[in-house]
């Protein structure tokens, strides 16, 4: 049995923060029940590369899930949504702050009708707060936390970095938040609702940025590659126009790697023996690494690296992760098989749990492809489900 397996999950997210939270625990055996809009339900299902009309980043986003198309502006259909979480114990959503409120699904009525649910609302500012009606992406996020600010090369634009990140972290938080939230519920008997603000879960993860200013009034500034305050780490050109990155910042591993590139001088330098006397002849070091590295090929180098148990590597395109032996012997890349026999190729379960495992169990679902099979673990007759559909409140594919 998977962790999750006893768990119902009613998703109202769209795109991406949401969603991939409720991926996450689908993964892991919950039964996740996503509520869509009518006819093109998920915006996501148009994004990035489509094949047959559909994109491929659905069968990630949206694995183990069963699809119920409701129309939430109506009050039969909100009403479905309240017998749904009679029996539920967890709804996700990510809409703007007051939209569950507007269709009469306000969460403290929510848990007036289930005490025991756990409610989590993942927006761009938060539940509260002067900006908590503000529309707010997960671009927008990296930056109000002070991502967007260090992605770049010394004077140069910020720039994103090319996923959307501040989205992703704030779903991991909201996992976290969910697990928490179980873990007490098994003392109170109680749910309680989890405010997740996308900027919030990308300034968690800023490690030194706040309390540097605030101890010495040090701005942070974008480095391009570099990790400023650890030296040396950085990434270095080779002979064949490559770059290798290379993190020689522990102590032991400094000198392993000042051996490995003919400066022993540098690596019993008593100045150098340390991070902090690093961090003040950081330039002295790049250029020492990068004259080495450019006299090579970028395999040479890791080679040279490996033998020394210095951590480097090369910079993965997408092919490079395809075709990587330790991806597949991870079981990171997985196949799954569309409707139409085709094989496609989709990420593999994270966190790896070596007694109850997650699993993908199903492909991603059509709009409302479950919506007969939901209405009817309520309770609905098939005559009643019919009349649903006929009068624009439920949809199937």
């Amino acid at each position: 049995m998977e962790p999750l397996a006893n768990l119902k999950v009613i998703e109202m997210g769209q795109l991406i923060a949401g969603p991939f939270a409720a991926k996450t625990l689908g993964d892991f055996g919950a039964d996740v029940i996503k509520i869509e809009a009518p006819i093109v339900g998920d915006a996501l299902r148009k994004w990035r590369l489509l094949k047959d009309g559909t994109s491929v980043w659905w069968q990630v986003q949206s694995r183990n899930k069963r699809s119920l198309s409701l129309d939430l502006k109506l009050l039969e259909a909100q009403e479905i949504v309240r017998a749904l979480i009679q029996e539920a114990d967890i709804l996700i959503e990510n809409f703007r702050p007051g939209t569950l409120e507007s269709w009469g699904l306000d969460p403290n009525d929510l848990l007036k009708i289930n005490p025991e649910l756990i409610v989590l609302r993942i927006s761009g500012y938060g539940q509260t707060g002067p900006y908590r009606d503000k529309p707010g992406f997960g671009v927008v996020a990296e930056a109000m936390g002070g991502l967007r600010h260090l992605t770049a090369e010394p004077g140069r634009t910020p720039v994103r970095v090319g996923i959307s990140i501040g989205d992703t972290l704030a779903s991991l938080h909201g996992v976290i938040g969910i697990l928490l939230a179980l873990q007490e519920r098994h003392t109170s008997g109680k749910g309680q609702v989890i405010d997740i603000a996308l900027y919030e879960a990308v300034f968690n993860c800023m490690e030194s940025l706040l309390p540097e200013y605030s101890a010495f009034g040090e701005v942070r500034q974008a480095a391009g590659s570099a990790l400023p305050g650890i030296a040396p780490s950085n990434a270095y050109q080779c002979r064949d126009g490559k770059y290798v990155l290379i993190a020689g910042n522990g102590d032991s591993i400094f000198k392993r790697l000042m051996q490995v590139i003919g400066r022993e001088d540098l690596g019993q330098d008593a100045g150098l023996g340390s991070n902090d006397g690093r961090v003040k002849r950081v330039g002295e070091l790049d250029q020492a690494i990068g004259i080495w590295a450019s006299q090579m090929t970028a395999e040479q180098v890791l080679e040279a690296l490996d033998r020394a148990s210095v951590p480097a590597g090369k910079i993965f395109t997408v092919e490079d992760i395809a075709k990587d032996p330790h991806y597949h012997a991870r079981g990171m890349i997985e196949t799954i098989h569309m409707k139409d026999g085709s094989a496609l190729q989709v990420p593999g379960i994270v966190p790896k749990l070596s007694r109850t495992p997650g699993s993908i169990k199903s492909l991603a679902p059509e709009v409302g492809e479950q919506t007969d099979q939901i209405l009817s673990e309520i309770g609905l007759t098939s005559q009643q489900i019919a009349a649903l559909k006929e009068k624009g409140i439920a949809f199937t594919h």
